[in-house]
């Protein structure tokens, strides 16, 4: 049956805040694994762009007595040409663990905040995420 006005409203901020929290949690997750995969890259060019004499021109010691123009730039080149590979790699060990945590089937239906008697997806599934129950093999993921 459907809830009143003021239910209804109270039960929406409840699934937005929960299901705002899902995304959050999901947005920190992958801007951990991009950085510590990308970090190579983020390195390298980091490097060429400091020692080069064009751009940053650091008086760093490892600058003058290492890094010339030449070298800087084949730094940056090497950085961007290895990051795509990288993105790739980070994009997959996210979407695994992404599918292994179930976190996707974390965000709840805005049924719930509209209609009485709704039971929490993940509820029905055996917990939080379906953490407690085992896999459900109907769920397909392509990655």
């Amino acid at each position: 049956e459907p809830r009143s006005a003021w239910c209804c409203l109270a039960w929406t901020l409840v699934v937005v805040t929960m299901n705002s929290l899902v995304f959050f949690i999901n947005l920190l997750l992958m801007f951990v694994i991009f950085t510590v995969v990308l970090l190579p890259t983020i390195v390298v060019v980091y490097l060429g762009f400091q020692c080069h004499s064009r751009v940053l021109h650091s008086a760093a010691r490892y600058c003058r007595s290492i890094l010339d123009d030449n070298s800087s730039s084949a730094l940056i080149i090497l950085g961007f040409v290895i990051m795509s590979p990288l993105i790739v790699v980070a994009m997959a060990i996210y979407c695994s663990l992404a599918r292994r945590l179930h976190l996707f089937m974390c965000f709840q239906p805005y049924s719930r905040a509209m209609y009485k008697g709704v039971k929490w997806r993940w509820y029905e599934e055996g917990g939080l995420c379906s953490c407690v129950k085992g896999w459900n093999t109907q769920v397909k993921a392509w990655v």
